[in-house]
């Protein structure tokens, strides 16, 4: 007797067709929930904008945790990024999206933002232009977002220890005549006024002799902080030498750098160091020397300063000599 074959009912096909649609949906459903996670986990914010309509299209989960506002506000309104950046920065950040779209892609663009309750962050972004689009309007743009604050905050502190003298916190040698032979020349081709003051503590080595480094340290500090009381915005001031110090007086004639010269002066006498009871006496000599059209450098200005400075120094100390 021949045996019949069996064929699946149209049930039994819908049935199977319901089982291999229910797996793919839940593989799917499986995808979405890794790249989820895997996209939450990331601490960087990944973004796509629809660039003519100006509409973000997706961000991740990032953004609330470093922009400090809400992804659905974001979604719904462009403005929401552009009110988180800096006003200074706003211009520029805006901008660089054009210029990504101009270029293809833009590998580096760095801005502030004012996240949450006006917190400064830096922020590093990357964007290119994608090949799809959205709703068939024209480019998109993607790009991924990082907070670079602790690396520009290290960055301005190694930029700090190259300029400035760690003990007063005023500029260095090396910084304050590199800054000095920029205004100099400045000066020079404008036809303008500039002067150099040099100066160095009286007796700097009875005072360390007598009562030790950590009181000469503390001398030291306090004419740094007197700078600050004497001088004008921008006027240069650095520690050149162990107990010398200069200043760079640009757009000052004659008669005002006298002024400035002996202000200091007066504000390095008033110092109020008290060692073993006693008031510490501090005293300056301070040497002044006028740009004058003989002076081809820097270097020139800075001899006749350095000369009239021990002109001081020979005549009774404490007192300011022009040169």
């Amino acid at each position: 007797m021949e045996e019949k074959t069996s064929v699946p009912s149209e049930l039994e096909e819908l049935t199977l067709a319901l089982i291999h649609s229910r797996a793919e949906v839940e593989r799917l459903r499986e995808r979405e929930q890794l790249i989820s996670g895997l996209l939450g986990s990331i601490n960087a914010v990944l973004w796509v904008l629809d660039w003519p309509n100006r509409k973000m299209i997706y961000v991740s989960p990032a953004y609330e945790r470093i922009f400090g506002r809400s992804a659905a506000l974001l979604l719904a309104d462009f403005n929401e990024w552009v009110n988180s950046i800096y006003p200074d920065d706003l211009e520029y950040a805006v901008g660089s999206l054009a210029e990504a779209l101009e270029k293809g892609a833009l590998e580096e663009r760095e801005y502030r933002i004012l996240r949450g309750e006006g917190e400064l962050r830096w922020i590093s972004d990357k964007c290119f232009v994608s090949h799809h689009t959205y709703n068939g309007t024209g480019p998109i743009l993607v790009g991924i977002a990082e907070d670079i604050t602790d690396k520009k905050q290290l960055e301005g502190e190694l930029q700090n220890l190259a300029i400035t003298d760690a003990l007063t916190q005023s500029y260095n040698r090396r910084y304050f005549f590199e800054c000095a032979r920029r205004e100099f020349d400045a000066a020079r081709q404008a036809g303008m006024p500039l002067a150099f003051l040099l100066f160095d503590v009286d007796d700097f080595k009875r005072i360390n002799d007598s009562h030790g480094h950590q009181v000469g340290d503390q001398v030291l500090q306090g004419i740094a902080r007197c700078s600050s009381a004497a001088l004008r915005r921008g006027d240069l001031f650095g520690r050149i030498g162990g107990e010398e110090f200069a200043v760079l007086l640009p757009h000052c004639d004659s008669a005002l750098t006298g002024q400035i010269a002996r202000r200091l002066q007066r504000e390095i006498q008033r110092l109020a160091l008290q060692v073993d009871g006693q008031r510490l006496r501090i005293t300056v000599s301070m040497g002044l020397a006028d740009l004058t059209p003989r002076d081809e450098s820097l270097d020139d200005l800075y001899s006749r300063a350095d000369a009239a400075m021990y002109q001081a120094k020979r005549q009774g100390k404490n007192r300011v000599v022009s040169g």
